[in-house]
């Protein structure tokens, strides 16, 4: 499993943080029935793990894939693992934890803000990266960083509204992922417009 493969055709994932586990599934569910199929988890509290463990088993069912966010140890990466996660993120670059999700057979997304790391990532051998955060970096950035690196696949994270998303899709981004901005009812109603083709 590659994020290829979990990102394929995809423009859109969720991230659900500080919910219970019976309040992940809920959400979860209403957003796979949405078409947004990509979910992360953060597990920076011990109690987000049940919430990870429980939205990955409901993922299962249904042939989707839940990953594992705020992922900065190795101890976490077992945490993950443990929960059924499928792959992992981070809001920074870690050798460290890129390497023990990569052992743990899921892949790594992680977090990047400038070119250096960007490259630090790329030669490690990440093809996908988290621009973090992207609100601060803006589009701009991500229209900067492409050109020197203009095979780099990036995943826009920290502080986007939906009406953020399109900018960051038309500067090179490959998909937008929308975290607190899901508590927003009136923006949960307008995901749908950006998974249009």
């Amino acid at each position: 499993m590659s994020f290829d493969d979990i990102f394929a055709g995809r423009k859109v994932m969720a991230i659900l943080r500080g919910l219970s586990p019976r309040e992940t599934v809920s959400v979860a569910g209403a957003l796979w029935d949405a078409g947004v199929t990509v979910l992360e988890i953060p597990i920076a509290t011990p109690e987000a793990v049940s919430s990870l463990r429980a939205a990955a088993d409901a993922a299962r069912e249904r042939d989707l894939r839940v990953g594992a966010g705020t992922v900065i140890t190795t101890e976490q990466v077992g945490l993950a693992a443990a929960a059924n996660a499928q792959y992992t993120v981070a809001p920074g670059l870690d050798l460290a934890v890129l390497a023990a999700s990569e052992a743990a057979g899921m892949p790594h997304l992680p977090g990047v803000g400038s070119a250096t790391e960007v490259q630090r990532a790329w030669v490690a051998g990440c093809r996908w990266l988290k621009v973090f955060p992207a609100a601060a970096l803006g589009p701009a950035w991500v229209s900067a960083v492409l050109g020197p690196f203009p095979d780099a696949r990036f995943v826009a994270t920290g502080g986007l509204t939906v009406a953020d998303a399109p900018a960051f899709l038309n500067a090179g981004v490959r998909v937008v992922a929308l975290g607190a901005a899901l508590a927003d009812p009136a923006q949960r109603d307008r995901i749908g417009e950006l998974l249009k083709p």
